[in-house]
């Protein structure tokens, strides 16, 4: 017998805690796996039935996505300062809070593109840590000179065909 199941999962670093409800909203498994990819596929192979899956926005959401997404037949990763919390607060509390949040639609999920746009953001967030690192480095530079009485205004103390001008032993040219 096939039935819509809708799971909701708690991801931390090591563990991950699963609550799946049916329909009708009845917790029917809970369960606590490694966050690891094959425990995690695992996991989903051995479900039956049309599975809805939900977990927070954070730093392995990507990833989860990408892993879960052929097994099942919608993920949704929502905010979590969106998700409405009770008093009583643990990983299997929140692990069934998110599936009954799913199975009534009350769930507003973040972008996730396509796994290629994964790569370009990347690649970006690599571009601006590098101009940020260069800019520092840069600025320590001058920092020593301007310490120590060295005329550094500009660019020019960056170029190689001045560097005879602040390094007399030609060591760096």
């Amino acid at each position: 017998m096939y039935q819509t199941k809708y799971i909701g999962m708690d991801v931390h670093v090591s563990t991950t805690v699963i609550a799946i409800r049916n329909s009708e909203g009845k917790v029917v498994t809970e369960a606590i796996i490694e966050t690891k990819a094959a425990e995690i596929k695992d996991f989903f192979r051995g479900q039956r039935g049309t599975l809805h899956v939900t977990f927070e926005e954070g730093c392995q959401a990507a990833w989860l996505y990408d892993l879960i997404h052929p097994y099942v037949a919608k993920v949704l990763v929502c905010n979590p300062r969106k998700v409405v919390r009770s008093d009583r607060r643990s990983d299997r509390i929140d692990a069934k809070r998110l599936a009954e949040l799913l199975r009534t639609n009350a769930i507003t999920p973040t972008y996730h593109g396509e796994h290629s746009t994964q790569n370009l953001k990347e690649l970006v967030r690599s571009y601006i840590a590098i101009v940020h690192d260069s800019s520092r480095v840069k600025n320590r530079l001058k920092a020593v000179f301007r310490g120590r009485g060295i005329g550094c205004s500009g660019t020019t103390i960056y170029n190689k065909e001045h560097r005879e001008d602040w390094c007399p032993f030609g060591a760096l040219a």
